[in-house]
């Protein structure tokens, strides 16, 4: 699951910074990250502390909440996508009546 919050983190962050018509460079600079940490950031590859998401999500002019309301809603999807599906168990008596059958 760790890896999916990353992800999503990243792909949030991406987005905003796409739509702003931002680049890497621009942002790395703004929230004082290095460009290659930002990149790795936004692909899911690192883990970016509450400090660098809170200047990440400045540059970006998105608020913090906003950011992780729109994760949490993400990672709720991923988690019902991913989630197992209970199939009927049969008891031995049914088993017997269909192996009979």
């Amino acid at each position: 699951m760790v890896v999916v919050l990353r992800r999503e983190v990243g792909d949030v962050l991406r987005t905003r910074r796409v739509d702003l018509g931002r680049t890497l460079r621009d942002v790395s600079a703004q929230a004082s990250v290095s460009l290659g940490y930002l990149s790795e950031v936004e692909r899911g590859e690192k883990e970016a502390s509450s400090e660098l998401l809170a200047s990440i999500c400045a540059a970006l002019e998105l608020p913090m909440s906003a950011m992780l309301r729109n994760v949490s809603e993400r990672v709720e999807r991923a988690e019902n996508l991913s989630a197992p599906v209970a199939l009927p168990v049969r008891t031995a008596e049914q088993q017997v009546r269909a192996s009979a059958a």
